[in-house]
């Protein structure tokens, strides 16, 4: 029996249908549209303020609970937790703490090149990195736009994942994940918003589906396509070697009476009969007579 390589497996999430945590798909797109501006925003304003050269991409957006969110991170990192105006929950800025260190070191004219041991922040550190990030709660505020009404403002720091509490366990939580990219190291960040604080606005900005019948909004798109008209004459035959032969000057006849009016032609089918006309200074066609053509 052969057996299955290991990069052929796949991964499987368990999913609790009783507790269903899932964004709906068009709250998703809107809200991946958002993060993906905040990864560009704050990865310009770090290249400003570190002076290094920063990238920042926004990998998914989710919804889970606190408990599920604290459980996913480093046991030892960087949790800035920042108070909601009017929500108990808070909304949390995760990145690991070597990391910030060595953007600290970078700012205060150190290099890149060695990574710091994980520890916390001493003032000074603190005070650089709450600069950083009120910078980014402000790049926040500014690529969510009307869906974040809530004030957010920098809190105090958590150095322990399972200790911090920034929500209770059963709190639904709007994480987005980050890949930084410093020079020529990577990490990966986190930001998780209170769902409360997000999802009012999300339903009310989410188009509504419309409930006319679909084959009458079928025929209201197909109304807008346009379409090539033609005006014929009745088809002559002619012989392939009188075809081969047409110099200039010569003349074909057509079995088209001149009294009789000319075919208006959509797709091969004859939708009206017309006679020649003008409008201003270009050939036009008065419709004279209509018939419903069979294909």
């Amino acid at each position: 029996m052969v057996g299955v390589p290991a990069s052929a497996k796949r991964t499987v999430e368990v999913y609790d249908f009783r507790r269903p945590t899932t964004l709906a798909r068009e709250h998703s797109r809107v809200l991946e549209l958002a993060f993906e501006t905040f990864a560009r925003q704050w990865g310009t304003q770090l290249t400003a303020k570190v002076r290094v050269m920063f990238q920042v991409k926004c990998d998914h957006v989710l919804m889970r609970t606190y408990d599920e969110y604290a459980s996913s991170l480093p046991a030892t990192t960087a949790m800035v937790l920042c108070p909601v105006s009017g929500i108990p929950a808070k909304a949390v800025v995760q990145f690991p703490t070597s990391a910030a260190l060595s953007w600290v070191s970078h700012m205060l004219g150190g290099t890149m090149g060695t990574v710091p041991p994980e520890r916390a922040f001493t003032q000074i550190e603190f005070a650089l990195v709450r600069r950083l990030m009120d910078d980014a709660l402000e790049d926040l505020r500014y690529s969510l736009g009307s869906l974040l009404v809530h004030t957010i403002t920098v809190g105090g720091i958590q150095y322990n994942s399972q200790f911090a509490q920034a929500a209770a366990t059963a709190d639904l939580m709007i994480v987005a994940s980050f890949t930084m990219r410093i020079g020529d190291a990577s990490c990966a960040a986190t930001v998780a918003l209170p769902a409360e604080a997000l999802l009012p606005q999300l339903v009310e900005s989410a188009p509504q589906a419309g409930s006319d019948d679909p084959a009458h909004l079928l025929q209201a798109q197909l109304a807008q396509v346009p379409v090539d008209v033609s005006l014929l004459l009745t088809p002559a035959l002619v012989l392939p070697s009188v075809v081969l032969g047409l110099a200039v000057g010569d003349v074909l006849p057509f079995p088209h009476p001149q009294h009789r009016p000319l075919d208006v032609v959509v797709d091969g089918h004859t939708l009206a009969r017309a006679a020649v006309g003008s409008n201003g200074s270009r050939l036009a066609c008065i419709v004279i007579d209509t018939e419903e053509s069979t294909p």
